[in-house]
């Protein structure tokens, strides 16, 4: 049994990288947030295979997504399991995002494929999952990261800008007064992961020297920069369902002749560009930015980055505030099961664009 009287809490994460699923056990007596212990579980390759088919429309897809759930429900209590047992007393919930495979806030839906049910009935731990629908019924994008990242990581009188860097890139910028905005940019290391993957068998370039080891296309790059959502307003959102393989091929049909290294090199510039525009686009003076996800371990990427804004702004990764860049995002969900046990807002209007203030998450009792 497990008691929402304790300050512990499980954080899951699976993102669209679609390589596993990142856990933190977290503690947060008085307010403060704590990274006890982490763990990380990777998927089985048919449970991969089948969550990145799920990613596009397909026959029998209902049974197919119920299957999947199931298997993730597996992986999340494997995670889950490994980091109770090296809990110091009673673990209050894992909360759990689940893994998105429709993400369709301009419709009013977006879906994050889990069992939380079955993943109580493994675990025997209280469950808090989907986590961005009630921002999305709000009006909102069902962005529900940038308030912790505005608890973990603002600093007054100081701006931050806070890029998570996962298969979709996006921003937090905490600002010195306080106010908070931010979007996804577009593509983080989706094309990336997906490019290697094609040419070279490999899950991820490896920091970045697929991408150091060819050159900038900038005729592919001005071309591929003229994608609609990226001169879209905030707020938005987005995922998969624009940013994949087709998307990329459909594009690359007039530039037959660059190579495949500067196609890598030229998707990197492509990440790295979306992300400097929309932190420059806020036309504020930047004290540092700080990088999570798995993009804060491409160097070259980073060094893109940088150099997209001018050589003028400090870029580190969030490990010099304290957290892992693997970690950032499945401490977000812990924190978000600890503020729905408070029954505390869990987003932020002015980056989701919601009607309100709203508390996040649904209850599946162990």
């Amino acid at each position: 049994m497990t008691t929402s009287s304790s300050s512990l809490y499980i954080g899951l994460m699976s993102g669209t990288s679609l390589d596993g699923v990142d856990g933190v056990l977290a503690d947060f007596a008085d307010g403060a947030i704590r990274t006890l212990e982490s763990a990380f579980v990777p998927f089985p390759a048919a449970l991969r295979t089948e969550l990145m088919g799920l990613q596009a429309n397909g026959p029998n897809e209902i049974e197919r997504e119920a299957i999947a759930a199931n298997g993730l429900a597996h992986a999340y209590a494997q995670c889950a399991g490994m980091l109770a047992t090296r809990a110091p007393g009673p673990v209050a919930a894992v909360a759990v995002h689940g893994q998105t495979v429709r993400h369709r806030p301009e419709r009013g839906f977006t879906r994050q494929t889990n069992n939380p049910s079955l993943l109580a009935e493994l675990t025997g731990i209280d469950v808090i999952a989907d986590f961005r629908s009630r921002d999305i019924a709000a009006g909102g994008q069902g962005a529900p990261v940038p308030a912790f990242h505005a608890a973990a990581f603002g600093k007054p009188g100081t701006t931050r800008v806070v890029v998570n860097i996962g298969g979709i890139g996006n921003i937090s910028m905490l600002h010195a007064d306080g106010r908070v905005t931010g979007y996804d940019t577009g593509p983080g290391n989706v094309l990336l992961d997906g490019w290697i993957g094609r040419h070279q068998g490999k899950e991820y370039d490896a920091s970045g020297a697929r991408a150091a080891s060819g050159k900038v296309d900038a005729a592919l790059l001005a071309y591929l920069l003229q994608e609609p959502y990226f001169h879209q307003p905030a707020p938005k959102s987005t995922g998969r369902d624009l940013f994949h393989m087709d998307w990329l091929d459909a594009r690359l049909a007039g530039f037959a002749g660059v190579v495949a290294a500067d196609v890598q090199a030229t998707l990197t510039a492509l990440t790295a560009q979306t992300i400097a525009r929309a932190i420059l686009d806020e036309q504020v003076r930047i004290d540092a930015v700080y990088v999570c996800g798995g993009g804060a371990h491409n160097g070259t990427l980073l060094r893109m980055l940088g150099a997209a804004l001018g050589g003028q702004v400090l870029v580190e990764s969030t490990a010099e505030l304290g957290i892992a860049p693997n970690h950032v995002e499945a401490l977000a969900f812990a924190w978000l099961g600890y503020r729905f046990n408070l029954r505390q807002p869990g987003n932020m209007p002015a980056v989701t664009g919601a009607t309100g203030p709203r508390v996040l998450g649904a209850l599946y009792p162990a």
